[in-house]
C-alpha cells in the first residue's frame, strides 16, 4: 500500500517517542516514589522523639533503631497509599503511550493491503474505546471523580480513538484523508500522554519527602 510509505517516518517518530517517554514515565515513578518511602531525616526525627520520650538527653543505638522502625512502618503505609492512586492516573497513560506504539509498528508492517490497514487501525481504535468508554460515562465511583480529571482521561482519550476508528473506516475509500484522522488521533493521543505524565511527574516529586502523616 503505497500511502502507508509516505507516513513511515511519522509512525518512526511516533513510535520512537512513545516508547522513550514510557521508559521515562517509569523512572520517574521509581525515584519520586523511593524518595517519598524513606527519608533519613525523618529517622534522626523519631531517634530524638524516643530518647526524649524515655527521659535521655543523648540519642543511642536503642533510639536508632526505633526510629528505623517507625519510618520504615510509615513509609510501608504510605507506599499502600499511593500503590491504589498512581495507577488510576498512570495506567491509562502507559495506555495512550503502548496504543500510539503499538499502532504505528503496526503500520509499518510491510505488504499491508487497504482492509489489513484498515483492520490494525480500527482494532486499536475499538480497544481504546472499550478502555476509555466507562470512565466517559461514569465508571468507578473512586476514580476521576472530578471532571477536571474526566477531560484528559476519559473525554479527549475517547475523541482520539473515535479518530481512529473513523480514519480506518475512511481509509477504504479515500487513504490519504483516512491516514491523516489516524495521524491527528495518534497525535492527540501521544500529546495528552505527555500533559498527563508531566502531572504525575509534578505530583510525584513535588509532595515533600519527610512530608506528615495525617494521624
Amino acid at each position: 500500500m503505497n500511502e502507508l510509505e509516505r507516513w513511515a517516518n511519522f509512525y518512526l517518530l511516533t513510535a520512537g517517542a512513545s516508547a522513550n517517554l514510557i521508559g521515562l514515565l517509569f523512572v520517574v515513578i521509581t525515584l519520586g516514589s523511593e524518595r517519598r518511602h524513606a527519608d533519613a531525616a525523618k529517622i534522626l526525627n523519631y531517634a530524638v522523639e524516643e530518647a526524649e520520650h524515655l527521659g535521655q538527653k543523648h540519642v543511642d543505638t536503642e533510639h536508632l533503631l526505633r526510629g528505623i522502625l517507625r519510618e520504615f512502618t510509615l513509609a510501608g503505609e504510605r507506599r499502600h497509599e499511593d500503590a491504589g492512586k498512581i495507577p488510576i492516573y498512570l495506567t491509562p497513560t502507559v495506555i495512550y503511550f503502548a496504543s500510539v506504539l503499538l499502532l504505528a509498528a503496526l503500520l509499518s508492517f510491510p505488504n499491508h493491503t487497504r482492509l489489513t490497514a484498515t483492520l490494525c487501525i480500527c482494532l486499536a481504535g475499538v480497544f481504546g474505546l472499550v478502555y476509555s468508554g466507562p470512565n466517559l460515562v461514569g465508571g468507578d465511583k473512586k476514580e476521576f471523580k472530578e471532571m477536571r480529571d474526566r477531560i484528559p482521561y476519559a473525554i479527549i482519550p475517547s475523541a482520539a480513538y473515535g479518530l481512529l476508528v473513523l480514519g480506518g473506516v475512511l481509509l477504504l475509500h479515500a487513504p490519504q484523508r483516512g491516514l491523516t484522522l489516524v495521524a491527528a488521533g495518534m497525535l492527540t493521543l501521544l500529546m495528552l500522554a505527555v500533559r498527563n505524565s508531566w502531572g504525575i511527574a509534578i505530583d510525584v516529586v513535588s509532595t515533600p519527602a519527610g512530608r506528615e502523616d495525617s494521624k
